[in-house]
C-alpha cells in the first residue's frame, strides 16, 4: 500500500496557540512526522490569555508536564473560579466556581432544594454551598482529596493563572526537544496549488520556501492563511457582544494572591484582575461606542491596586468566528479562528479543543470533505454555545446607570439563549446540550448571581419533608465551611509546593 499519511505539518505563527499546537502534535505524532513552526519576533503576540478553565489540566497531563514545575516556570497561581462584581447591580458580588454545587438528593440537583429554602427565607448565599466558591471567599486552596469520595474536598476543581509568554516559552522548549523545527521570519508570500487552491508553501522575506501538506494558521487576528489567502469569511457577533477593545496593563502586587480571577463591571464594559506570583494582570474590556480609548486607559490606570509596570496596550477585536475553521488544507487555531472576549477565560480552552479536534480528524492526503465538514460543525457548535453563555452575563442585569448597560439589558437575543433563560425562569431547570462547554452549575451560578430567580423549582422537592429539606441544606453549608477551615491559604500552598524563584 502507498503511504497516504499527511506527514508535513507547518504552523504559521507562535505565541500560545502556535506552541500549544506544536507541543501537542509533537507528543501525538512522534518523530516520523515533520513539524515546522514559523514565527517572527518582530510581530509579537497578544499575550492577554493568562486565565484558564479546568480542562487545561487535561492538556498538561497529556503532555506529561509536572504541575509544580509548570507553575514555577510560568510564575502561576491556582484558580477556583471567577468573582463577578457589579454585574446584577452595582455593589453585587458572586463567584462562578468550578465544580459542583452542594450535594444532590437522589435524582434531584441540590440547587432545587436551595431554591425552595430560599423561597422560605431560610437559605444563605449560594456561594456558601460549593467548596470552590466558599474556599475562594476565604482565600484557601488545595487540590481535590481523592481518598474522601463523600467529602466536598473530593469535589475541588481548579485551573490556573499564568504568564502566557512564559507558558509559550515553556511549550517551545518542550516541542523543540521533541523535534519541532522553529524558523524565524516573516511570511512574504503564500503559494497555492493552481488546480484546487490548497496552500502548498509559505515563502519568507529571506526567500526561504517552507512546503507542507497541512497548515495550521496561528497568525492571530489577521488570519494570514485562513482569511488573507483563502478568503474564508467572518461572522460578526458584536451586536450581541458589543465590546471591541481591551486596554491591558500589568501592575505590582499589593494584595493576597487570590485563588480566583475577578471581573468587575464598569461603565462601558468590565475589568479583569488576574493574580500571578510576581504581578497582577489587568485589563479593561470595553465598547468604543460608549467610551473612548483614552478615557478607558485613564479609568484602568486609576483602578489599579499597585504601580503599573508597563505602558497600557490597546487590543482591537471583533467578537465572532470564521465561517469555516478548516478550509481546504488550512486549519485556523487561536485568534485566527475567531475571538471570544476573555470574560469566562475561554481563549486558551478554544485553542486546546481545536487541537484535540484536529487529532480526532487528522486527515489522509485526500482531505475528505465530510471530515472537514464535521470538524467545522463541531467548532461552530462550541463557539455558539460559549457565545450564548457570555451574552447571558450582559443581558441578565438590573443596571440602568449607563447607556452601555441599557443597551445590553434590552438587546434582542439569540433564540437558543432565550429558550435556556425561559426554562430556568419557570422552575429552575437547566440542561446541558450535547457537549457544550459550560455545564448546569455554571449557568445556575451566573443566573442566580445576577438576580434571575426562577418562579419555582423541581416539584419532586416537595416529596421531602420541609424540616428534612432544611436540615440537608444546613448540613451541606456546615460541612463545606468545616472543609474550608481545614484548607491552607492559597499563598501557603504555593509557598510550600511551587513558588517561583525570586528575580534578582
Amino acid at each position: 500500500m502507498s503511504d497516504n499519511r499527511v506527514r508535513e505539518l507547518v504552523i504559521v505563527g507562535g505565541g500560545t496557540s502556535g506552541w500549544m499546537t506544536a507541543a501537542a502534535m509533537a507528543k501525538v505524532l512522534g518523530p516520523d512526522y515533520s513539524i515546522t513552526l514559523v514565527e517572527s519576533e518582530e510581530i509579537g503576540t497578544v499575550g492577554v490569555g493568562e486565565a484558564t478553565i479546568p480542562m487545561i489540566k487535561l492538556f498538561n497531563q497529556a503532555l506529561e508536564l509536572d504541575e509544580a514545575d509548570f507553575i514555577r516556570r510560568t510564575k502561576g497561581s491556582f484558580k477556583l473560579g471567577i468573582e463577578f462584581v457589579n454585574w446584577g447591580q452595582v455593589g453585587d458580588s458572586y463567584i462562578h466556581g468550578f465544580g459542583k454545587i452542594g450535594q444532590d438528593l437522589g435524582t434531584v440537583a441540590f440547587h432545587h432544594y436551595w431554591l425552595k429554602a430560599h423561597q422560605l427565607g431560610k437559605a444563605g448565599p449560594m456561594d456558601d454551598y460549593s467548596i470552590n466558591t466558599a474556599a475562594s471567599r476565604a482565600n484557601k486552596f488545595m487540590p481535590a482529596v481523592t481518598d474522601r469520595p463523600n467529602s466536598p474536598l473530593a469535589d475541588i476543581g481548579y485551573a490556573y493563572h499564568f504568564d502566557a509568554g512564559l507558558y509559550a516559552r515553556f511549550l517551545r522548549d518542550y516541542a523543540e526537544k521533541r523535534g519541532v523545527k522553529r524558523i524565524e521570519g516573516k511570511v512574504k508570500e503564500v503559494q497555492q496549488r493552481p488546480d484546487d487552491g490548497f496552500v502548498s508553501a509559505v515563502v519568507l522575506e529571506s526567500g526561504e520556501r517552507i512546503a507542507g501538506q497541512l497548515f495550521v494558521d496561528c497568525s492571530g487576528f489577521r488570519g494570514l492563511l485562513i482569511e488573507q489567502t483563502l478568503n474564508t469569511g467572518y461572522e460578526d457577533w458584536t451586536h450581541w457582544l458589543p465590546c471591541d477593545r481591551a486596554a491591558a496593563v500589568q501592575c505590582t502586587t499589593t494584595q493576597a494572591i487570590t485563588p480566583y480571577t475577578r471581573s468587575t463591571a464598569y461603565e462601558a464594559g468590565w475589568q479583569w484582575r488576574i493574580p500571578l506570583q510576581h504581578r497582577v494582570g489587568n485589563g479593561y474590556v470595553f465598547s468604543s461606542k460608549f467610551i473612548s480609548e483614552d478615557e478607558a486607559v485613564s479609568k484602568l490606570l486609576g483602578r489599579l491596586e499597585g504601580e503599573p509596570t508597563m505602558t497600557p496596550k490597546i487590543l482591537k477585536f471583533v467578537t465572532g468566528k470564521r465561517r469555516k475553521f478548516w478550509n481546504k488544507n488550512v486549519v485556523a487555531i487561536g485568534l485566527a479562528s475567531g475571538f471570544m472576549e476573555p470574560l469566562e477565560s475561554t481563549s486558551i480552552h478554544l485553542i486546546q479543543s481545536a487541537i484535540a479536534r484536529l487529532t480526532a480528524f487528522w486527515p489522509h492526503q485526500g482531505f475528505d470533505a465530510k471530515d472537514i465538514e464535521e470538524f467545522n460543525a463541531h467548532s461552530d457548535f462550541e463557539f455558539e454555545k460559549i457565545r450564548d453563555f457570555l451574552i447571558l452575563h450582559y443581558c441578565v442585569t438590573e443596571r440602568t446607570d449607563t447607556p452601555f448597560w441599557n443597551y445590553v439589558r434590552t438587546m434582542d437575543l439569540p433564540e437558543s439563549l432565550k429558550r435556556k433563560m425561559a426554562l430556568f425562569q419557570s422552575n429552575g431547570r437547566v440542561f446541558r446540550q450535547a457537549e457544550e462547554l459550560f455545564a448546569e452549575p455554571s449557568w445556575i451560578q451566573v443566573m442566580i448571581g445576577q438576580r434571575m430567580m426562577p418562579k419555582g423549582y423541581n416539584a419532586m422537592v416537595d416529596a421531602i419533608d420541609e424540616a428534612a429539606l432544611l436540615r440537608h441544606v444546613d448540613t451541606v453549608r456546615g460541612v463545606v465551611a468545616n472543609c474550608v477551615r481545614a484548607m491552607p491559604t492559597h499563598e501557603e500552598f504555593i509557598a510550600r509546593h511551587c513558588a517561583a524563584p525570586i528575580a534578582a
